[in-house]
């Protein structure tokens, strides 16, 4: 994964997580989102708002206090460790929310960072959808800069791909049914 990402500057893993883990956060996932999601917004601070031409999904961060997210938590702990390591990043921390897009929600082209903000540097998507479909739709679209189509992926549980930051605009298909994930950034700042 680490290779991929020093050659292209992203990566996709599938297998990325132990099974009984992998399992244990659909649930989790479903449960959370029923209980504390709300609609996602797009923007910072004072220029925060929400935008269903922009981007239509649901979101609630990440409790550490639950096992099975903490268990998550842990395993991102050691990616972030690992990238220190071989990569020399300096990332200090991971921020991460369950997301729940409906049939036919999409997030439109963007960018998770803006170049030279160095807040987030590494973004992930982490897959929670089980006997996902071609049909299905729904893939991440990953760009180059020039609008080019750097790939296509498909939400296929536990499937993991990790992405730098300021380097790939990227949206999210619609797809024909639900759709959760896990977003997450390692971040500097």
């Amino acid at each position: 994964m680490i290779q991929q990402l020093v050659e292209q500057g992203y990566a996709v893993v599938d297998a990325a997580l132990p099974a009984d883990l992998a399992q244990a956060l659909i649930g989790t996932a479903r449960q959370q989102i029923e209980l504390r999601a709300h609609a996602a917004g797009i923007g910072r601070q004072t220029a925060h708002a929400v935008d269903a031409t922009v981007r239509q999904d649901s979101i609630c961060w990440l409790e550490p206090s639950d096992k099975t997210s903490a268990e998550f938590l842990a395993f991102m702990e050691q990616l972030r460790l690992q990238l220190n390591e071989q990569l020399y990043l300096g990332l200090f921390s991971y921020e991460s929310h369950f997301v729940r897009y409906a049939p036919g929600a999409f997030y439109r082209k963007h960018r998770d960072s803006f170049r030279g903000a160095r807040n987030r540097l590494v973004s992930t998507v982490y897959y929670l959808n089980p006997h996902w479909q071609p049909a299905d739709a729904g893939e991440l679209v990953i760009y180059r800069d020039d609008d080019t189509v750097v790939d296509k992926v498909s939400p296929l549980h536990n499937r993991l791909v990790i992405f730098l930051s300021e380097e790939f605009p990227h949206e999210v298909l619609p797809a024909t049914r639900e759709r959760y994930s896990i977003a997450g950034w390692f971040r500097q700042a």
